[in-house]
């Protein structure tokens, strides 16, 4: 889970669309969780198998989204196929 400060006049939707772009995520939700005047705090929850997090990091930035903190991670083991 992504903490993040992003410009209001950029839509959760289109910055859910652009994350889930990336490499290995297949779902993306953004809650607003504070509105200022100018800005939007949002929690962005990814979620996806081998998620490359530079290129997620990159579109965020590329959006005018500045990441506060990673709040949450989760890893699952999964079972390679022989």
């Amino acid at each position: 889970m992504i903490d993040a400060l992003k410009p209001r006049e950029i839509p959760i939707t289109e910055l859910s669309k652009a994350i889930c772009s990336a490499k290995g995520v297949k779902e993306v939700d953004i809650v607003v969780t504070e509105v200022d005047a100018k800005t939007e705090t949002v929690k962005i929850t990814i979620i996806g198998q081998n998620i490359d997090f530079e290129e997620v990091a990159k579109i965020i930035a590329e959006n005018s989204v500045a990441i506060r903190s990673i709040d949450q991670v989760v890893v699952c083991r999964t079972r390679r196929a022989v």
